[in-house]
């Protein structure tokens, strides 16, 4: 018999066969000193080993445990250690009902246990490459995050739940990316396709009695071809470039405008300003011409008069050099200017 690895030992089946293989050989042992006798104790003992050994089984804390009788569904178990009819009457299930799982579209995650959660090699390539609404090709990567809800639709309503799930998975995918455009699969459509992808997924769950409930469509990686990646990767650059340049001059805009604005509103107050002023100084003028009439009318020599003497009284302040006149004097004034005279002398 080969040697058996160190995993395999410590499985339930290999403990079993090593149980089996160690009384076999007490059986053997004790055939000449016992008789018939001694063998049927030991087959008894085993029969109630082995009894004792399939009649209970532990289901962990994330997970509920589906038993059948005969194959007949029976019903499901709650977490922690429980008990069976052994000798294969009982069948249970381990049904991991508080787990996250996933399947990955496109990519495989090195050390995965479900089978069905990574594409088969041959699938991997295949089952990313769509074509868009516009006739355009595209390499689309997502994964689809659910959880068990219903264990006994899971088990026995759909044949392989997990196969299921990724053909439909697969087909909603391409109706929701055929319905769109390259650009918005693989820049403004990405959150849109996943609520939708979601919906659709869930409803075909629910109509085909999964007994899966779909948590969440993330896109991972969405690229073109590799014979135009080169060119769409510079069409990208592009209209980065051109959203650059117009944010640029949104910034540039926000900063001028107000300003602008801001400058015109100090015009138009300084103007409003000068106006009242230039108003206000008017009408003050005026009035003041208007009593200065109503005086003059009454007395016009007395108003003329003062009018003369405070119009001196304001002019005459400013003048440096004076020079009084009489009204008799006919010819020229013989002048001496006695100040330049001393500012001259040594």
């Amino acid at each position: 018999m080969a040697a058996q690895s160190g995993n395999d030992r410590g499985s339930p089946g290999a403990q079993l066969n090593e149980l089996l293989h160690a009384v076999w050989g007490g059986i053997k042992q004790s055939k000449p000193e016992g008789g018939r006798k001694g063998p049927l104790v030991l087959l008894v003992l085993v029969i109630l080993g082995l009894a004792g050994w399939s009649a209970y089984y532990t289901v962990p804390s994330d997970s509920v445990a589906v038993v059948q009788r005969f194959g007949r569904y029976i019903g499901e178990v709650p977490p922690g250690l429980h008990f069976k009819f052994p000798f294969g009457i009982d069948n249970v299930t381990i049904v991991p009902v508080k787990r996250q799982l996933k399947q990955e579209f496109g990519f495989t995650t090195p050390g995965a246990t479900d089978r069905y959660q990574s594409p088969r090699p041959q699938d991997q390539k295949r089952e990313t490459q769509m074509v868009t609404g516009d006739l355009n090709a595209a390499l689309v990567e997502w994964v689809v995050q659910y959880r068990i809800s219903d264990p006994f639709n899971f088990l026995f309503e759909v044949r392989e739940p997990g196969a299921t799930l990724r053909a439909v998975s697969e087909s909603v995918m391409r109706e929701v990316v055929g319905d769109r455009t390259v650009d918005e699969v693989i820049t403004i459509g990405r959150q849109e396709i996943e609520t939708e992808s979601l919906a659709k997924m869930q409803r075909l769950a629910s109509k085909y009695a999964m007994g899966i409930s779909i948590d969440q469509v993330q896109l991972k990686n969405i690229n073109p071809p590799e014979p135009v990646q080169d060119s769409f990767n510079e069409v990208n650059q592009a209209q980065q470039e051109k959203e650059r340049l117009i944010n640029e001059a949104r910034r540039e805009y926000n900063r001028v405008i107000p300003l602008a604005q801001g400058e015109k509103d100090q015009r138009i107050r300084e103007a409003d300003g000068y106006r009242l002023k230039r108003i206000n100084e008017a009408e003050g003028d005026v009035a003041r011409f208007n009593a200065l009439l109503t005086e003059y009318s009454k007395a016009p020599e007395v108003t003329l008069r003062r009018i003369y003497i405070e119009t001196l009284q304001e002019v005459m302040p400013g003048i440096r050099t004076k020079i009084i006149v009489d009204e008799q004097v006919g010819g020229i004034l013989p002048l001496l200017n006695l100040d330049n005279q001393a500012g001259e002398r040594p």
